[in-house]
């Protein structure tokens, strides 16, 4: 059986750059790399002799994937098919990545949240998201690390079936600026248009709007479309139209209200102004900071702000 030295001069070649500015396996921040990696493959449950039903090959993937910092349980518990997943292949996809202008320091928050990353099929599923990005929404090779670390769920997302129609929908709704979707807004490419969209969509028709002046409102404020209508939309509107006493043209001219936390914004800033007597528009409430929001509340029932 290979020796735990042999498996982490394995996983350390994860780590070799292609780039000659980086520093080799011999020089100092490596030395001090290994005697790390070493102590945590030690110390991890699956290495000890107690485990002998998990692979050394399992355990060669534990160290790797706790050299670069991924939580190596909640990834093979999340991705099962990195069990079967060779080094090779997990290696390549790295190098992969690292050609397209994504950092090693980036990995960890990459694999972290998206585990399945590591057993993608580079030509299948990697090449055509990095060509959506440059076919697609225009992105430069040199910005493609801005719009993943924004959204690494990119790399798990199917061009055919879910980036490029989701592209296609937000576009009728009129969404023209490819940079903010790119930059601000990717997560929206990353959501289901018939499951996630559209429902949010016939939410605020369904309470008084237009069709319309929906989708005014989510093109002004984008993150309509990342908020749960259970847990989100339908506790603030009730608390704006049964407590707040709010007209729909107040939230189609702020949909902003929908982003402030109900319990630690909007309720007790509510309060405030009902006890102080003072009459404060909707926006100015919520987004002024706690200094502006108590100066405004100290005017008294004489003063009207805005």
């Amino acid at each position: 059986m290979p020796t735990a030295a042999a498996a982490l001069h394995s996983s350390l070649c994860f780590f070799s750059q292609k780039q000659t500015s980086q520093p080799s396996i011999s020089q100092q921040p490596n030395i001090h790399l290994s005697a790390k990696s070493k102590s945590l493959l030690h110390k991890h449950p699956l290495y000890t002799p107690a485990n002998t039903n998990i692979s050394f090959e399992i355990k060669e993937k534990i160290l790797c994937l706790e050299i670069m910092g991924v939580d190596s349980g909640k990834a093979l518990s999340q991705n099962p098919s990195l069990h079967t997943a060779s080094l090779d292949s997990i290696q390549s996809i790295i190098f992969f990545l690292q050609s397209k202008g994504i950092h090693q320091k980036d990995l960890p928050r990459i694999f972290g949240m998206c585990p399945k990353v590591l057993t993608s099929n580079i030509r299948t599923d990697l090449k055509p998201v990095f060509n959506f990005l440059s076919q697609d929404l225009k992105v430069p090779d040199n910005n493609y690390r801005k719009v993943i670390n924004k959204c690494p769920r990119l790399l798990v997302s199917s061009v055919r079936d879910q980036l490029t129609p989701c592209l296609f929908y937000l576009q009728r709704l009129g969404f023209k600026d490819l940079e903010a979707l790119a930059y601000q807004d990717s997560v929206l490419l990353v959501s289901n248009v018939e499951n996630t969209l559209i429902p949010k969509l016939k939410y605020l028709v369904s309470i008084g709007f237009s069709r319309d002046e929906a989708v005014g409102m989510v093109l002004r404020c984008p993150a309509l479309f990342t908020f749960s209508v259970e847990n989100n939309f339908k506790p603030k509107f009730d608390y704006f139209a049964e407590e707040m006493k709010g007209k729909l043209k107040e939230l189609k001219e702020f949909p902003q209200y929908f982003t402030f936390s109900l319990d630690k914004r909007i309720k007790p800033r509510h309060m405030e102004v009902v006890q102080s007597g003072v009459e404060v528009p909707l926006p100015l409430m919520l987004k002024s900071n706690d200094e502006e929001f108590g100066e405004l509340i100290r005017l008294g029932p004489g003063d009207r702000a805005g």
